[in-house]
């Protein structure tokens, strides 16, 4: 018997099988390319999601014949929406998280709520990627489309609908809409009332790890799995990667490189206090039981990378289709063994935590003739890094404890890159057994679902294992000291360039 973790981030979806002892049996994987109708507009294509998510179950059930799946839950990322109609079908594509025309939306609640009641009610930082944004953006700009919908789903709750024929959520995505109510967990009468959205337009909210129901009978024929498989609610992306990297006690952290490169530690209670406010850092249940979580992140990590990847490395993945091996491998191994001059400002999508500007833009500094490949490619890495320990230090002024980080993501693969990270943070950074933390953390759900572990709390911590620690090196940590530092300058140095730039392609 086994547990399957569905991962479906922003640039492809992930379906990994595991035992219940938590030993990987199969995994599949597919990209899918973001679309940008218009400047500033980012959107995935629903159906391609389904399809594509279709695929990975299917390729990973085919050789699951002695253990078959018993259960399957969902780890997703946050804010993006699709409308559907009565019989299900979508009618626009999926609104992505820095999808940006809804900063109108986002100006009319601070002079409406204003930020500190929005924070206290729902403990999300006001920013225009919220979910709720998105929804009223379809009500004042295609009527048709928000007439027409039944229910404005996230993408747990589209795929969950598309699996199980059921309309629910979790308490960890439903509260990244700045819809939902952090202590009360439910939807919030006082937001969606000033929002003018009906309840009745979004899914019932269920805690992290129950049962929805099982597979529709017809998916289950198509893609060859068990007729009888229970499907379960997941959660937001990145506490089920917590949960998978064992972070549910205080002074443990997450650092997650994906699409966005994260920190996410867990709280035993909620903290929501005009410093962690300031700092643009939300509170929200955690997957697992009676726990929160923050996030600090950089919304242009892994985007990033692949940007670099695609413009300026076709050299590296010429080489990597001759190897046989993945292009990062290439860039992160060929980097210079010594800081690059060159900081790149890794706002690509607007910036993350603690600013939290959405009309941030990225920019490549310090350049100079005689910059060559190996200094960019250590320069997109080191910037990277300096991202995070800026939040590592800004959480920390907000109460937050972090001693040490357990990294996952792909960035967890490299050796090299997880040195550097303890380095530039100056706290160990541990690798564990299983990188593929957000997937485990969704099979676990899926187990604790349909009562696979007794007790689910001794299930993760014997579970999830560290498998190497990386601690800092104090001569190259203090090494960096300047560096970042010049880092921390960048940002209010053009800050007001990027707006102007921003405010000039949104009239373009």
């Amino acid at each position: 018997m086994s547990l399957i973790g569905l991962d479906v981030g922003t640039t492809g979806c992930k379906v990994v099988a595991f035992t219940e002892e938590g030993d990987e049996l199969a995994r599949a994987y597919r990209e899918y390319p973001l679309q940008h109708p218009k400047p500033g507009w980012s959107e995935l294509s629903a159906d391609t999601i389904w399809q594509n998510t279709q695929d990975v179950l299917q390729s990973v059930g085919a050789v699951l014949g002695n253990d078959p799946p018993v259960a399957l839950s969902v780890s997703c990322q946050g804010e993006g929406v699709t409308p559907i109609d009565r019989n299900g079908k979508t009618l626009n594509d999926i609104v992505v998280t820095f999808d940006e025309r809804t900063v109108p939306q986002f100006e009319w609640w601070q002079s409406r709520l204003g930020r500190k009641r929005i924070f206290q009610v729902t403990g999300m930082p006001l920013h225009p990627m919220h979910t709720i944004n998105k929804i009223m953006w379809f009500r004042e700009n295609r009527p048709d489309i928000f007439e027409a919908a039944h229910k404005f789903l996230c993408v747990e709750d589209f795929v969950l609908f598309r699996l199980s024929g059921e309309l629910a959520t979790d308490y960890s995505l439903a509260a990244r809409t700045m819809a939902f109510d952090v202590r009360e967990r439910e939807w919030s009468d006082e937001i969606l009332s000033a929002a003018q959205v009906d309840r009745s337009l979004l899914p019932d909210v269920r805690p992290s790890g129950v049962v929805v129901g099982r597979i529709r009978s017809d998916v289950a024929r198509m893609l060859s799995l068990p007729v009888d498989m229970q499907i379960a609610t997941g959660g937001h992306d990145q506490p089920c990667g917590a949960l998978g990297a064992g972070i549910v006690a205080g002074g443990l952290a997450m650092n997650a490189t994906g699409t966005s490169d994260v920190i996410c530690p867990a709280l035993p209670e909620p903290v929501l206090t005009d410093t962690m406010l300031n700092n643009n850092y939300s509170c929200y249940p955690h997957v697992y039981p009676d726990l929160y979580c923050s996030i600090g992140f950089n919304l242009t990590g892994g985007l990033l990378m692949r940007w670099y990847r695609d413009v300026l490395c076709a050299g590296e993945v010429l080489e990597a289709k001759k190897r046989g091996c993945d292009p990062y491998d290439i860039i992160v191994d060929t980097a210079s063994k010594h800081k690059a001059r060159p900081l790149f400002l890794p706002h690509f999508v607007g910036s993350g935590t603690p600013t939290l500007d959405p009309m941030s833009r990225g920019g490549l500094f310090n350049l100079t003739i005689d910059v060559d490949k190996s200094e960019l490619n250590r320069a997109v890495l080191d910037s990277t890094n300096y991202a995070m320990r800026l939040n590592i230090e800004m959480m920390e002024e907000s109460g937050i404890t972090i001693e040490r980080l357990r990294a996952v993501g792909g960035g967890a693969k490299s050796s090299k890159w997880l040195q550097l990270k303890a380095d530039v943070f100056g706290k160990p950074v541990e690798s564990l057994a299983v990188s593929e933390a957000a997937a485990l953390g969704a099979a676990l759900l899926a187990g604790k679902a349909i009562g696979t572990y007794s007790n689910f709390s001794e299930a993760v911590n014997s579970i999830v294992h560290v498998q190497r620690t990386f601690t800092p090196r104090k001569g190259e940590t203090n090494e960096y000291e300047e560096h970042y530092q010049d880092y921390k300058r960048l940002y209010p140095a053009v800050r007001d360039l990027n707006h102007r730039f921003s405010r000039r392609m949104c009239h373009e």
